[in-house]
């Protein structure tokens, strides 16, 4: 029987009005294993391949919906995703009758409210949502989520290896203990494609003896062209921005810069070229500090779009997703940090079935454009970076303490334990450890012991009763701009906010008139001085395997067709300066340049081991300087050799890196503010904590034990 025969007549009739001609590759696949077991699945297939049909198709066929209760929880990291989403899965549960409810923050009350009185259907929800539901109204978790058959978790990449999916994990595994069967899960990704990494996905949805990967390794045609124009920090070079109009003026296009400042940048320039010209209008910004109504509006224009070309300036916020109509090219301006998110962004275009993905790359420096063809050859070659995993997640151990003890109004120790204990995330922490975070959420007034049982401590309500408490991640203070009482957005505090500075916002440049921080206001007028705009940017760690492609690329002598003229005399113009090195092993050899008493240490290693590397110079005493972007060690004027070779086979124990840490936490303790639960721990596990976001020593101890520096000629 066909894949198509399996499924139920209404959804069969859905895809007769639909006017499909075939189901896609992916879909062939789900809809006879969905159907035909109740193991969990995690559905991987390029960007716009149909991976939700592939899920609900069968998923809808499956269902009896009739029984009472949510029956399928779709779990969504974006809230516009959600939006985006519900069209789709709503015009599909229509032809069987079912209820789709929105659960988020933006969400209908009324909605929910009817979706309390009648639990049914499908909901689709944020995890803040649904830790909100735990902490808050704890009673609707089991009324509406105790008969759950399936859980979707759409772009499941995006939580792996990171706090908010480790939270995540946590809180299916908390609905798992109040649903009444065990529900299956079924993940959609357009970018787990490595092997290596399916142990991870499997172990990440709690049962891998019972989980099965679905992938169709069909690669999308893209069509890439790489352009280089020297430019500077401040501002991107005029040159750039003209090459970039001409290329896209009667086109619809995705323009991915890699910093907010960035974003804002190219969208004002470039619709004051059009301006000149005469061109079209529709130039705009789209991050998450411009106003909600203002991005909706872009979203919907886009996807709207029939005939008029756009240009859309965006960060991640349009990475994932989110649907906004056929886009003809996506630009990224200067080397993305990830081949995650390179794979992503390229497969926002050609999204419609036989269409090439069309990739514009350009870099304004030298160290940007390695970087970018590094990056690119990777993703040729199919690789993505590994998930990082964190064994002992700690910071997320006393969040969900505090969630629990909340949402439970109270309850003994033995109960606390028993519900750790029986959640798979923190299957690494001893029970010994939790009692000692315990006692310290005790000691800080966190938890409160009232007789035999815990509650929220004094401190720990207004902790655990502010909003940004559902959330993994930290809420920097946003200011909201207005103009003349209009909203045009909001802004981040930083140092560079000040009177009188001009600013990128919503496509244009503004004045800094005034800047309250009572009320968390900054007043602007349009710019009319010509003085240049504050840049704000964003950084962000860079892969091992980035870099030594990087060196491998360096001491190639391989011409890219892909590179235009300018970029390949750069890459030309490095070789010959890194000539003067003998390097054939790209693993274990690194060039140590040694010229006018200067020493400068190329590592071509990950952030975080360089970062490591770093801590051992300064534990070494040895005066440097360290270049993340070029991945460049800088020595003092009086520095020995010997001194930097110190770092060759050098090693440290446990008990040494965590003194050192111990150290620079007593004397600014804000360091660790890298995690937003991790202030609250006991400092021996602050200690853990910051090891593993900001270094990677054990990485970095396996590269030094085989490190040979070459000199120059």
């Amino acid at each position: 029987m066909t894949a198509f025969n399996l499924l139920s007549e209404p959804i069969r009739k859905y895809i007769r009005d639909q006017r499909w001609e075939s189901l896609r590759k992916i879909q062939e696949a789900s809809i006879p294993r969905i159907l035909g077991t109740d193991n969990n699945y995690v559905i991987i297939s390029k960007t716009a391949s149909g991976k939700t049909e592939a899920a609900f198709l069968p998923i809808l066929s499956k269902v009896n919906f009739k029984e009472k209760g949510v029956k399928v929880l779709y779990i969504s990291p974006l809230i516009a995703l959600i939006n985006d989403q519900f069209i789709r899965v709503e015009k599909l549960c229509d032809y069987l009758d079912v209820k789709v409810t929105k659960w988020h923050g933006e969400a209908s009350k009324a909605q929910k409210d009817h979706l309390i009185k009648n639990p049914e259907g499908i909901v689709l929800i944020t995890p803040e949502s649904m830790e909100a539901m735990f902490v808050n109204r704890p009673q609707n978790i089991h009324h509406l989520f105790s008969s759950l058959d399936y859980v979707v978790i759409d772009e499941i990449h995006s939580f792996l290896g990171s706090e908010r999916g480790i939270h995540l994990k946590s809180l299916l595994n908390r609905l798992q203990q109040v649903n009444s069967n065990r529900f299956s899960v079924v993940g959609l990704s357009a970018t787990v494609s490595d092997v290596n990494q399916y142990a991870e996905l499997k172990d990440y949805l709690g049962n891998s003896e019972n989980t099965t990967i679905l992938r169709d390794p069909t690669p999308k045609p893209i069509n890439a062209l790489f352009k280089y124009f020297p430019g500077s920090v401040e501002e991107l070079p005029l040159d750039l921005l003209k090459d970039l109009y001409v290329r896209t003026r009667d086109s619809k296009i995705l323009v991915f810069p890699n910093a907010r400042g960035r974003v804002e940048e190219v969208a004002v320039k470039l619709k004051k070229i059009s301006e000149r010209v005469g061109g079209h209008q529709n130039y705009f910004s789209h991050h998450s500090s411009v106003d909600k109504e203002v991005r909706e509006y872009v979203e919907f224009f886009a996807k709207s779009a029939k005939v008029e070309n756009f240009c859309i300036s965006c960060t991640s916020t349009l990475e994932l997703g989110i649907d906004i109509g056929n886009v003809d090219e996506v630009v990224q301006i200067d080397a993305t940090h990830s081949i995650a998110s390179l794979i992503q962004r390229v497969g926002r275009s050609g999204r419609r079935e036989g269409k090439s993905s069309n990739l514009y790359l350009y870099s304004t420096d030298r160290w940007s454009l390695l970087q970018s063809i590094a990056c690119w050859l990777l993703y040729s070659e199919q690789y993505i970076e590994p998930i990082q995993i964190t064994e002992k997640p700690y910071d997320v151990l006393v969040h969900q303490i505090l969630s629990i003890v909340k949402g439970s109004s109270g309850l003994y120790l033995n109960e606390l334990l028993t519900k750790i204990a029986a959640n798979s995330t923190f299957n690494h922490i001893t029970e010994d450890e939790v009692k000692e975070i315990i006692v310290h959420l005790q000691k800080i007034d966190f938890l409160e012991k009232l007789g035999h049982e815990y509650i929220i401590g004094v401190e720990g309500e207004i902790v655990v009763n502010h909003k940004d408490f559902y959330s993994m991640f930290h809420t920097p203070t946003f200011f909201k701009v207005s103009s003349q009482g209009v909203k045009i957005g909001e802004l981040p505090l930083s140092p560079q906010i000040k009177e009188n500075e001009n600013i990128f916002l919503s496509a244009k440049i503004w004045k800094i008139k005034y800047v309250d921080y009572e009320m968390n206001k900054i007043e602007v007028v349009p710019a009319r001085d010509g003085k240049k705009p504050i840049f704000l940017s964003d950084g962000a760690d860079t892969a091992q395997r980035i870099r030594e492609k990087m060196l491998e690329v360096l001491f190639s002598n391989v011409q890219y067709e892909f590179l235009d003229k300018e970029g390949q005399m750069i890459l030309d113009d490095m070789r010959s300066e890194f000539a003067v090195f003998s390097v054939n092993d790209f693993e274990t050899q690194r060039p140590l340049m040694n010229s006018n008493d200067n020493l400068e240490l190329f590592s071509f290693a990950g952030s975080k081991i360089n970062k490591s590397i770093g801590f051992i110079y300064d534990y070494l005493g040895v005066e440097h300087e360290y270049f993340d972007h070029q991945s460049l060690f800088t020595f003092g004027k009086n520095t020995e050799i010997n001194s930097v070779h110190a770092i060759i086979s050098f090693t440290m124990s446990d008990s040494q890196i965590n003194d050192v840490i111990r150290k620079h936490l007593e004397l600014n303790p804000t360091l660790i503010n890298v995690s937003k639960w991790g202030a609250y721990l006991p400092l021996k596990f602050q200690i853990e904590i910051l090891k593993k976001i900001e270094y990677d020593f054990e990485g970095c101890f396996n590269f030094l034990q085989n490190l040979r520096l070459v000199e120059n000629n």
